[in-house]
């Protein structure tokens, strides 16, 4: 199941995609809409596109106020919770707060830590190293709660499945309180409260029934609302929490959780706080990414300084972005934020080699019978398999397992498509795993090397059974069809008012027809194509990644449809709009 490294990266498949433009909202409606909500019609148009039809909760999702978050103490356990963690500040208790190694577990350590503390607490951070200790709370937690003789044990962003380990900090005599988002296992922990929104919520039960409001929340929003709430328990003063929302929408963002209810109200406000930070970590980092002459934004927080917070766990100690977000000392921080900038770099090295050696693997196999792919090598790191996967889903449509091996046995991380629930799917495969956990969209396995074979047949078996072939073939929501002599300053300010974008919000896409080009495209980057759009008032910049190999398909004279999302780029102090291409073919006359 592996090959050697290939002397040229292998360029995917040409892939069509089904463009599926929204119905225009009623004429009426959209004056209503307007006139009720004192709005241009243009934003009331988007509005209704979005499904936000209701005029009271289109205005909540226009302007969301920090007053409209539910109280922490609505959340099942949250009362318990409390109560003990007050008593932990009141006693000086020695405190674990074990966290995740991903960006939203070191933004929830990191909140937990510094507010138990600050409230009398003896706190200690504490993450597992991924590569020897593993995911989740396990036997180096464990041994971190009694090395530290901590009476109490905070979990962020895992400990929902770990039935196990959480009973052997009880019989310890250690309290556990778990902080954590993740769907829980059939059974769930007997601690001494839970406070994660999806307890109540099994995996084939995800999507039905009546949903809790805070079920998107990230671990870090269970987190913040946690240390809110234990600042009104104790009757002190929360300002500093609310300073905290920077690292708040860090994580909700890197976290990929859904950018609507609480979630947009916590990212809206921790954007505008990130430009101007008060953390000396988090500015570090930002200086460190070249941002610190640049807006702020969610797709700028998820592709720059995600990866940069990321990469310390992925391939290193991830306890160094919690010493980041937690030091005072500027430098401190600038060490720090170096050395997550070498290690990123490393990071993006390990992934493109992997990537290369993958594409290399799937071009020897049959696509059109393959509706799963599994693929296992020796040498790679578990630590970036995971990104892999993601961009080999999006450049084939199939769900996707890569396996790191390491001796007689393989870690390997999956990623799917939106037709596919993954852990389902793994669950069909459950005997030929290990272990296994994960989510609809990514998971997690253990697998032994003499297994993988066979595993790879029966997953994509199971993919087989669920998918077919249509859906395969990849989707692209058009918000809206526009005149390219429309496409300018105007209507970019109207499309800022949806901000933040991302899950459950995405940036709209637009679609102008019959546009055509004002110079010959040319390669930019690594696989990227620049293409100048004439936009009768002058021209527009239209960048597409991953587009090279198409080159020859347009030039000057040959009349485009273009699928886009219009976006500001600031480049040396300069601003300018420019459109980021989702897709390009050639114009059709009967299109229109």
């Amino acid at each position: 199941m592996s090959t050697a490294i290939p002397v040229e990266p292998v360029t995917p498949p040409r892939r069509i995609s089904r463009w599926i433009v929204a119905t225009p909202p009623n004429a009426e409606a959209v004056t209503t809409l307007a006139e009720r909500l004192q709005i241009p019609e243009e934003i009331a148009n988007l509005l209704l596109i979005r499904k936000h039809e209701d005029p009271e909760r289109a205005m909540r999702f226009l302007r969301p106020r920090r007053e409209q978050l539910r109280d922490a103490l609505t959340m099942k356990g949250a009362e318990k919770a409390i109560e003990r963690l007050a008593r932990a500040t009141v006693g000086k208790e020695t405190v674990l707060v074990h966290g995740d190694y991903d960006v939203d577990g070191i933004c929830s350590t990191t909140i937990l830590t510094q507010v138990l503390n600050q409230f009398g607490a003896n706190a200690i951070p504490f993450i597992p190293n991924r590569l020897r200790d593993g995911y989740d709370l396990g036997t180096a937690g464990v041994q971190a709660a009694t090395d530290a003789n901590a009476t109490l044990v905070v979990t962020c962003d895992c400990g929902t499945t770990a039935v196990e380990r959480v009973a052997d900090l009880c019989h310890a005599g250690i309290d556990v309180i778990i902080t954590d988002h993740h769907l829980p296992g059939e059974v769930l922990p007997d601690c001494f409260a839970l406070l994660n929104p999806n307890q109540d919520r099994s995996e084939s039960a995800a999507g039905s029934g009546e949903r809790n409001p805070d079920e998107d929340l990230a671990a870090v929003g269970v987190a913040f609302k946690v240390a809110l709430a234990l600042a009104k328990k104790l009757e002190q003063n929360d300002a500093f929490i609310w300073r905290m929302l920077d690292l708040v929408a860090l994580a909700t963002i890197a976290d990929v959780a859904p950018l609507t209810g609480e979630n947009r109200i916590l990212v809206r406000y921790g954007l505008r706080m990130m430009s101007e930070t008060q953390n000396v970590g988090l500015r570090a980092m930002i200086r460190a990414a070249g941002l610190d002459a640049k807006p702020i934004t969610a797709g700028r927080v998820g592709f720059i300084l995600g990866p940069r917070l990321n990469a310390a766990g992925r391939i290193d100690e991830a306890l160094q972005g919690v010493e980041l977000l937690t030091t005072k000392d500027e430098h401190r921080a600038n060490q720090i934020a170096r050395k997550l900038e070498e290690l990123n770099e490393q990071r993006q090295e390990l992934d493109r080699q992997a990537l290369d050696e993958a594409r290399e693997m799937v071009a020897a196999l049959d696509l059109d019978s393959t509706f799963g792919i599994v693929l296992a090598k020796e040498g790679w790191h578990p630590g970036v398999i995971g990104i892999v996967a993601s961009r080999l889903v999006e450049e084939f449509g199939r769900p996707t397992v890569l396996i790191a091996l390491d001796g007689d046995e393989g870690k390997g991380s999956g990623r799917s498509i939106a037709k596919l629930h993954l852990r389902d799917a793994l669950a069909e495969c459950g005997d030929l795993l290990t272990r296994f956990g994960g989510h609809r969209m990514a998971a997690g396995v253990t697998i032994a090397r003499d297994q993988v074979e066979e595993f790879a047949r029966r997953f994509n078996a199971v993919a087989a059974a669920h998918l077919t072939p249509e859906d395969l073939v990849p989707e692209i929501r058009i918000d809206l069809e526009v005149a390219m002599d429309r496409v300018g300053e105007k209507l970019e300010k109207i499309l800022r008012h949806f901000e933040p974008f991302g899950i459950g919000n995405p940036t709209p896409v637009l679609v102008a027809r019959n546009v055509s080009l004002a110079a010959p495209p040319k390669l930019i980057g690594r696989d990227g194509l620049k293409i100048r759009l004439s936009t009768g008032a002058g021209e527009l910049e239209a960048i597409g990644w991953g587009m090279a190999p198409r080159i020859a398909e347009f030039d000057v004279g040959v009349p485009v449809d273009v699928a886009f999302r219009l976006e500001r780029d600031e480049y040396k102090g300069t601003s300018r709009l420019q459109a980021r291409i989702a897709d390009i073919i050639p114009h059709k006359p009967n299109d229109n």
